[in-house]
């Protein structure tokens, strides 16, 4: 089991599968609110997750399809050496993965981030200026139930957002693109 930290703790394992999400810089509005509170890490996952699908502030560049298709390239060309890949998203401002890495987490994102951003960017004209967000949220998936949820919750994410009717119809998921997926382990 590794351990990481920048603002949050990161507890990943090389083998073990991992629910990953990360946005776009600035897709947040700053000094956001939650209920008051403490709130679980599930909970507080799924309010600033529903704030990403409700797109109240900054950038949606993964709607434009030229960079969608650049993310989603990414994603599948990652799969060879970094991870085994069993399900994926790309909202206008955030990517949900579900992987089973096989190098160290901080490895496979900082190369995975940085050719999307450095290719979407030049799409962009906006080359060396941030473009996914430095922090990612991440959460170790405890067993096959729990993962079978996260599975389900990555594809029904269009859907749930209103970017589609049903998560067959998204074009940029794994149910549209299933090609080099693995299925969940044992």
């Amino acid at each position: 089991m590794h351990l990481s930290y920048r603002r949050l703790p990161h507890y990943y394992a090389i083998g073990e599968p991992l629910f990953v999400t990360f946005r776009l810089h600035g897709s947040l509005p700053t000094g956001r609110v939650f209920p008051s509170g403490r709130l679980s890490s599930g909970k507080a996952f799924a309010c600033l997750d529903r704030l990403l699908d409700e797109q109240r502030a900054g950038p949606a560049y993964l709607q434009v399809p030229a960079i969608a298709e650049v993310v989603a390239d990414a994603i599948g060309q990652g799969t060879a050496s970094d991870y085994l890949l069993h399900a994926w998203v790309v909202m206008p401002n955030h990517v949900h993965l579900l992987i089973t890495p096989q190098v160290e987490v901080n490895a496979l994102l900082r190369r995975l981030k940085g050719a999307s951003a450095r290719e979407s960017n030049k799409l962009l004209g906006q080359t060396g200026r941030p473009f996914w967000q430095d922090e990612s949220y991440d959460r170790l998936v405890r067993n096959a139930n729990e993962f079978q949820r996260i599975e389900s919750y990555i594809l029904q994410n269009p859907v749930r957002a209103g970017l589609a009717r049903s998560a067959g119809e998204y074009p940029w998921s794994s149910i549209s693109r299933p090609r080099g997926l693995k299925p969940a382990a044992g």
